[in-house]
């Protein structure tokens, strides 16, 4: 024998709704209702947010293609100016080489006129003596 249910019962068992009285299944089914708009209001804001991402990701993709050109003339002036300040570097190094250098050949070359000078006092005050 086959049973005929009313829809509204047949909604009530699949549902798994509490079979009592209407009011509380109107209830049921209201929280039911509420739940389901709130559930399908966040997947609306999660599908905009991820749109407006997508959008912004776009935004930006499309900005840095255009501006490819001025960011490798842009690359390309940092490598010109770091190796022209490498280059500065080295020729400072080397200037601050030489004159290290020059001053200590002066120092010497003042030691030795010194030198110099006290040997020929001694000289003097043998012959003076």
């Amino acid at each position: 024998p086959e049973v005929t249910l009313s829809p509204r019962k047949r909604l009530r068992i699949a549902l798994g709704a509490p079979a009592t009285d209407d009011t509380e299944f109107g209830r049921w089914m209201t929280d039911f209702t509420t739940t389901i708009r709130q559930d399908t209001d966040e997947i609306y804001g999660r599908l905009d947010d991820a749109q407006d991402n997508r959008a912004l990701i776009c935004g930006r993709v499309n900005m840095l293609y255009r501006d490819r050109r001025n960011h490798v003339q842009t690359a390309r002036l940092m490598e010109t100016e770091a190796r022209l300040s490498c280059q500065a570097w080295v020729q400072s190094m080397n200037a601050s080489d030489l004159a290290c250098s020059e001053v200590m050949a002066l120092h010497t070359q003042v030691v030795a006129q010194r030198l110099e000078i006290v040997e020929l006092w001694a000289a003097d005050r043998r012959r003076q003596a």
